[in-house]
């Protein structure tokens, strides 16, 4: 999938040693669910998993200028009987690529893929509270369905979700 300034590409294992290194940066960690000692091999064990589940897909997004990998996009819980799926993760892992729009850019490009290219009728993420994004996905959109309570466990503490959905149209 490629667009303006992003081209969203299948995740390879050699992809996973910039998710490592993102995935220990703070401003990341904050809002997904990654426990405080994740190691290399946690983030390599995940991706292996996950590439063999024909319901998870995995992308990396690279700035189509410079060709750097600067972030990571990961979809859960595809589902054809009933037309649904997950965002499950998306983050923009290169500090000078925040605040550039590329987020944006990266969320238009998956539901024009979720609802064009699959075929679903609904898709759905969850953020915790306080999430700056969620800001951006109602702007896209989506609509909140609710409160998951102590539905995220990190670092042994339980966290409430946010739960928003999109519908085709």
């Amino acid at each position: 999938m490629i667009s303006k300034n992003i081209e969203l590409r299948k995740s390879t294992f050699e992809d996973c040693t910039n998710f490592s290194r993102w995935e220990e940066q703070d401003y990341i960690k904050e809002f997904l669910t990654i426990n405080a000692e994740r190691s290399y091999e946690d983030v390599v064990r995940e991706f292996i998993t996950r590439e063999s589940d024909p319901s998870k897909e995995q992308y990396t997004i690279v700035h189509n200028v410079t060709g750097n990998a600067i972030g990571r996009v990961y979809l859960s819980n595809i589902s054809y009987s009933s037309n649904s799926m997950d965002i499950t993760r998306i983050y923009i892992g290169e500090r000078n690529y925040l605040k550039k729009g590329f987020g944006r850019e990266v969320m238009m490009m998956l539901l024009d893929y979720c609802f064009n290219s699959l075929n679903m009728e609904r898709v759905t993420l969850d953020h915790y509270p306080g999430n700056k994004a969620s800001c951006l996905y109602l702007d896209l959109g989506f609509k909140y369905e609710g409160i998951m309570r102590n539905a995220a466990k990190k670092d042994n503490k339980y966290y409430d979700l946010h739960l928003m959905s999109i519908l085709k149209e």
